[in-house]
């Protein structure tokens, strides 16, 4: 019989550190896309601010922190990050659980936002992108999710059957800006 055997999505794959820039793998408790209902956002973000301390997002912004984030992923939809969705979220929103679907990782340091600048056609510098500040964009080919969540410190969600890819874009994009160093 085969045993099966559970990965992450980057699993062998991360950390990885290559001159000032780190690159983590985020293992949210859970990941969750939350559709509020029509004409419902408004409550929807009333009950999701009762039970888990974050509201719905605006249009390119994320809320809460790391043990709990709503992120903007497009019209009346967010994913909730880290918490598993109360079951009075049923009324206003479709609550799908995403989990298994999306590798998140982080990228941190004094050059990140350099790194960034060599495969994400947005200018991601901390003048114009604070945190809380998210975007859905590319990077590279893929389609990703990137937040700010801090100083130098970017959280980046993407399809889990891209991980390996966004991780050697990633690591080819650190080496080129550490060789400028």
């Amino acid at each position: 019989m085969v045993e099966l055997v559970a990965k992450t999505p980057c699993e062998g794959l991360l950390p990885i550190s290559v001159g000032d820039v780190s690159l983590t793998e985020d293992l949210p408790a859970s990941l969750t896309m939350l559709t509020a209902r029509k004409g419902r956002l408004e409550a929807c973000s009333e009950v999701l601010k009762s039970v888990h301390g974050v509201a719905m997002p605006k249009p390119n912004r994320a809320t809460g922190t790391q043990a709990a984030r709503a992120i903007w992923f497009g019209r009346d939809q967010a994913m909730l990050v880290g918490v598993t969705p109360d079951s009075s979220l049923l009324n206003e929103a479709s609550v799908v659980d995403q989990s298994d679907a999306w590798a998140v990782i982080k990228l941190e340091g004094d050059g990140a936002e350099a790194v960034l600048a060599r495969l994400v056609p947005v200018d991601l510098r901390a003048a114009t992108f604070k945190r809380g500040h998210t975007a859905r964009t590319m990077l590279g080919h893929m389609t990703v999710s990137i937040t700010r969540v801090g100083e130098q410190a970017f959280q980046i969600i993407a399809f889990r059957s891209m991980a390996k890819t966004l991780v050697h874009d990633l690591q080819r994009a650190m080496e080129s800006v550490a060789a400028r160093g």
